[in-house]
């Protein structure tokens, strides 16, 4: 089932690169490498996301240590961190996988026809059962910077084979466009491709700071003053970062915000958390 395992791969490598690019603020891209050996997994990030799609849907993911510490860098250095730990590397290289791995679900559930969800993220031991290792190569400022494998589960393959072109039953065509499975640096300009990534929206009424001994003492009723004015417009903020300002409006009873202004890049990044 080589095909079809190469097909979910084009399916990450498509939103690899725009979720690399929208958190590193860096052109990126991703191209899939069929015939790329499974390289040394010393020091690699392994683990395993899964979808509702048939019972036992999963892809299991490796990341050499080049790519991942050299991509949690990049999205640290955005947020104007330049300094952190092993751990702290990995913890934000996850999140790019998750961001990545999530729309697969979009992609699954349009193939198949119904709503299919993913789960979470889960670091854990390659498995060494697994023969369907697709590699795909990452490039980070236009420079290939290593390797990365996905190996889909037999159950998801089986799910996902009939329905590929080619076979009895297709419904719809699978594969995207060629331009959009080249991998080159045009794919980050599809905006169909970023619309898939997933990110958390929030609004910020404002902030402060106190003392723990003050803080300990917050109870029911206790009133916390933030540094922002009623007049003063709340902040939109997709993925830590600050996107928008706006104004706060009441639609059927749910709060709201309306969008007042859109901020300069450079003024996004000097905003990241």
């Amino acid at each position: 089932m080589k095909r079809e395992a190469i097909w979910l791969a084009e399916q990450w490598a498509t939103r690899l690169g725009p979720a690399v690019s929208a958190m590193t603020g860096e052109r990126s891209s991703a191209r899939v490498a069929p015939e790329m050996a499974v390289g040394e997994q010393q020091a690699a990030i392994s683990g395993q996301l899964s979808f509702d799609a048939v019972p036992g849907a999963r892809v299991s993911v490796l990341v050499s240590e080049r790519v991942w510490k050299a991509v949690a860098k990049a999205v640290l250095a955005a947020a104007g961190i330049e300094e952190a730990d092993a751990a702290e590397l990995e913890s934000t290289f996850q999140e790019v996988l998750q961001q990545s791995l999530s729309p697969l679900a979009q992609a699954i559930g349009k193939l198949l026809g119904r709503e299919v969800n993913a789960g979470q993220w889960q670091k854990t031991a390659t498995d060494e059962t697994d023969a369907n290792w697709v590699g795909v190569v990452l490039d980070l400022r236009g420079e290939g910077i290593g390797g990365l494998w996905i190996a889909p589960s037999k159950e998801l393959l089986q799910a996902v084979q009939p329905m590929l072109p080619g076979e009895a039953g297709n419904r719809q065509p699978a594969l995207p466009p060629e331009g959009a499975r080249t991998g080159t640096g045009r794919e980050s300009k599809t905006l169909d491709l970023l619309l898939e990534v997933e990110l958390p929206v929030g609004v910020s009424f404002g902030r402060t700071q106190m003392r723990l001994k003050d803080a300990v003492k917050l109870s029911t009723g206790s009133i916390v003053e933030l540094n922002r004015k009623i007049s003063e417009p709340v902040e939109i903020i997709v993925n830590n970062c600050v996107i928008a300002r706006g104004e706060v409006v009441v639609v059927e009873g749910n709060y709201g915000v309306r969008i007042k202004e859109i901020i300069s890049r450079e003024e996004r990044l000097r905003t990241l958390f």
